[in-house]
């Protein structure tokens, strides 16, 4: 059984699902023995397909409810490569909001997306052309229940009739033979199909890469980019139900929101000296180029004209940035801040570093932290020198 696709089937068969259940939770260092064990009653080729099932629904459930994973399907590039359940419910709380009652999910994956339009609500045309992904995702809308909404076709993207839904979700292949890709015209298929493709549909949202640089995005688009508990997880580009070149920052879980038009957009925050306080904007408002609002929000300005940290005097309460208390500004040197962690009892060291090639395991090396206390350093550059700055989160 050395097809994929015929493999996959098997697990669907009763002997399959009865064996699915059985290996559920296997702990890995338990595997080669249970396997010997199973093999003795089911096929080879069935219990390693169940087993490596297993795997990746444990790998699953940091993206997706444990009650899900534990009934959906993987493959091991869908695991990587799957929406997060609250990115994805975020987004289709978005289209629900806008009146989407149809959407064409085009390059569905193993269908995080669409699991969560359906479960808005909305009726989904999932389309993937790679055969097992598109069985794994008929899979999930049938394991989940939602296969009433959800219509899996395993088909060419560009060749798939959209007319007729009210929105067209895009979320391009960014992945190739030696990994992730970069270029947007190397996307599967190309930034520029997609982009075409979202400007004839009625409404449409476009999934890229959060890295994409500012230019390369079209001026009749809103950028927005969403972080979930701080980590930066996507950008999606939305069309005829959004501002032409407006920007955005969403995170989640709690929907703060920080917004700018292009007749809204703050010039660059001033360069100040490091105030009482340091506030470090959150990864999705870096990338939309917000920070100027989050500077305003705070009354701060910057550390330095080229690294996003906003330093004021007095504490304000934001949403967009962690705030911490500077208690020293050091010029770069290990041995002074050596000696101060000794003097201050230190044992627990969280460094942070923008606008500096010293990497945080290096520099933990060479300081040796030893005490009860603890303390955050952001090795940055203050006015263009290299500045250790100590102090701890508010």
């Amino acid at each position: 059984m050395n097809d994929p696709l015929l493999a996959f089937a098997a697990l669907l068969t009763p002997e399959g699902r009865a064996l699915l259940d059985e290996v559920r939770g296997t702990d890995p260092a338990q595997e080669l023995a249970v396997a010997t064990r199973l093999r003795r009653e089911h096929p080879a080729e069935l219990v390693s397909a169940a087993l490596g099932q297993a795997r990746l629904r444990q790998r699953a459930a940091a993206k997706f409810a444990a009650e899900d994973a534990e009934r959906m399907f993987f493959t091991p590039n869908g695991v990587e490569q799957s929406t997060r359940a609250s990115v994805a419910t975020y987004r289709a709380m978005c289209f629900r909001a806008l009146g989407a009652q149809s959407v064409a999910d085009l390059c569905c994956g193993i269908g995080g997306d669409a699991i969560a339009f359906a479960r808005a609500g909305i009726r989904v045309l999932a389309v993937d052309r790679d055969p097992l992904t598109a069985a794994v995702a008929r899979a999930n809308a049938d394991a989940l229940g939602l296969a009433d909404l959800i219509e899996v076709r395993e088909a060419d993207v560009t060749e798939v009739d959209t007319h007729g839904y009210d929105w067209v979700f895009v979320d391009p292949g960014r992945r190739g033979g030696r990994g992730r890709v970069f270029d947007p015209e190397s996307y599967s298929p190309p930034l520029s199909w997609a982009v075409e493709t979202a400007r004839r549909a009625p409404r449409a949202a476009l999934k890229i890469a959060p890295g994409i640089p500012h230019e390369m995005i079209p001026a009749d688009a809103e950028a927005e980019w969403v972080s979930d508990r701080g980590d930066v997880k996507e950008a999606v580009l939305w069309f005829g139900a959004a501002v032409p070149g407006a920007r955005r920052a969403v995170l989640l879980p709690s929907l703060a929101a920080v917004r700018a038009t292009p007749d809204t957009m703050l010039p660059d925050p001033e360069v100040r000296p490091v105030g009482r306080y340091l506030y470090e904007p959150d990864g999705a408002v870096i990338r939309a180029h917000l920070v100027a609002e989050v500077a305003e929000d705070v009354d701060g300005g910057l550390i330095d004209p080229t690294i996003a940290y906003v330093t004021a005097d007095e504490l304000h309460v934001t949403p967009y940035a962690t705030a911490y208390e500077i208690t020293d500004q050091l010029p770069f040197n290990v041995k002074k801040l050596k000696a101060l962690l000794r003097e201050r009892e230190v044992g627990v060291l969280t460094v942070k570093k923008r606008g500096s090639a010293v990497e945080p395991e290096e520099l933990r090396r060479k300081v040796k932290p030893q005490g009860p206390h603890s303390a955050t350093v952001f090795l940055t550059r203050v006015a263009g020198a290299p500045t250790m700055l100590v102090g701890r989160p508010v």
